[in-house]
């Protein structure tokens, strides 16, 4: 679900939104998505790489490449919801915990909010947005959990959808068992977790 866009009235002044306050605070190197990224980032190099890591990108995104400026210690959530401006990737709990975040990468599910940006950059990304059509038909993922009354409050519905997708494209095929396990890094704060099975299944049954 998309996030809400401030109204603009003509000649009113207009105070910038949150969402462009955080890209701005990102885009100036000021913040970071978390400390224990910045020690382990920074540990991991050795003296004198620091300095000259190279901060512009090209990431392969929704089968697009993008440039885009990303500093050492950024996790992927940051630089798709703040850079990119793919907002579709929900940040939750912001420590691998909840799966709000979750993104495919190379076709696997990942939790973007634990994943170095830099880690990613030879390997193929795809967030929700990337999953409808050409045409703008929904995945069928995506309909089954309308179909079954997935989303309640939907924050949690992007990184559900993800998993079902990552789920069926290893395995057409599952038994209700076998989705329930893939779909347990999921959290739902509204507790629809067997709609989500259910649109699952659903799926599954029409691939």
């Amino acid at each position: 679900m998309a996030d809400r866009e401030d109204c603009c009235f003509p000649e009113a002044v207009v105070a910038p939104s949150r969402r462009e306050f955080i890209k701005g605070v990102i885009a100036s190197g000021v913040a970071v998505s978390s400390v224990a990224y910045v020690s382990t980032a920074w540990a991991q190099m050795a003296p004198g790489q620091a300095g000259g890591l190279e901060r512009l990108l090209s990431l392969r995104v929704n089968g697009q490449t993008r440039r885009v400026d990303v500093l050492p210690n950024e996790t992927l959530a940051m630089t798709l919801r703040y850079k990119l401006g793919l907002a579709g990737t929900k940040l939750g709990c912001d420590r691998a915990e909840c799966g709000a975040c979750t993104v495919l990468i190379d076709d696997i599910a990942h939790y973007s909010c634990s994943t170095l940006t830099h880690r990613v950059r030879d390997r193929q990304i795809t967030t929700v947005e990337g999953l409808e059509s050409s045409s703008g038909e929904l995945h069928p993922v995506q309909q089954a959990f309308i179909d079954e009354l997935g989303p309640q409050c939907g924050f949690c519905t992007p990184g559900q959808v993800m998993a079902g997708v990552a789920l069926l494209r290893d395995n057409p095929n599952p038994t209700r068992e076998e989705a329930r396990e893939a779909m347990a890094g999921n959290l739902c704060r509204c507790g629809a977790y067997d709609h989500y099975l259910n649109g699952v299944m659903r799926a599954a049954k029409g691939a």
